[in-house]
C-alpha cells in the first residue's frame, strides 16, 4: 500500500533543505542531454496553500520547458530534478552548503529517474547521490 502521495517511494534527504527556486525560475541544465537552459513550470508531489508560490530546492523533482538548447528539444516539456542551489542549506553534521548556480538533470522515466545524458557538468552534492543513484553514476565530482 502506498501513501497516496507522489514520490512517496524516494528515500528521504539527510538535511534540512531551504527550497529556494521559484516555479517560473529558469536554470541551467548541468548534464549533456540537449538543453541548455530552462523554465520550472511544475513540482511533482507539492501539495501547496492558497496563494503561496510553489517552491523546490535540492532533490526534488520538478517539470521543466526548454527555454534554449538543441532545436528539436525547444519549447518541449521534461521531467528534471534539481542537483544544485545557490541558497545555502544545513546538512545534520551541522556544515552549511551552496553552490555557485541552479541546476537541474533532465531524467528519461519519472519512476526510474535515470539522467538522459551522459556526463554531468559540475559537482553534485551527496544528497542527490543516495536518493538518486543512476544520477551519481554519471557526477564527475561529489560533495
Amino acid at each position: 500500500m502506498g501513501t497516496g502521495r507522489k514520490g512517496g517511494g524516494l528515500k528521504p534527504l539527510r538535511a534540512k533543505i531551504t527550497k529556494s527556486i521559484n516555479v517560473g525560475s529558469w536554470i541551467k541544465v548541468a548534464d549533456n542531454s540537449g538543453p541548455k537552459v530552462v523554465k520550472v513550470v511544475n513540482i511533482r508531489g507539492y501539495h501547496g496553500v492558497k496563494d503561496r508560490q510553489p517552491k523546490c530546492g535540492v532533490g526534488d523533482t520538478v517539470f521543466v520547458v526548454v527555454k534554449a538548447g538543441s532545436p528539436d528539444t525547444m519549447h518541449k516539456k521534461f521531467p528534471a530534478v534539481i542537483v544544485r542551489q545557490r541558497k545555502e542549506y544545513r546538512r545534520l553534521d551541522g556544515t552549511r552548503l551552496c553552490f555557485e548556480d541552479n541546476a537541474c538533470t533532465i531524467v528519461k522515466d519519472i519512476e526510474k529517474y535515470e539522467p538522459q545524458g551522459t556526463i554531468l557538468r559540475g559537482p553534485l552534492p551527496k544528497e542527490i547521490s543516495l536518493r538518486f543513484p543512476h544520477i551519481t553514476k554519471i557526477a564527475s565530482k561529489i560533495v
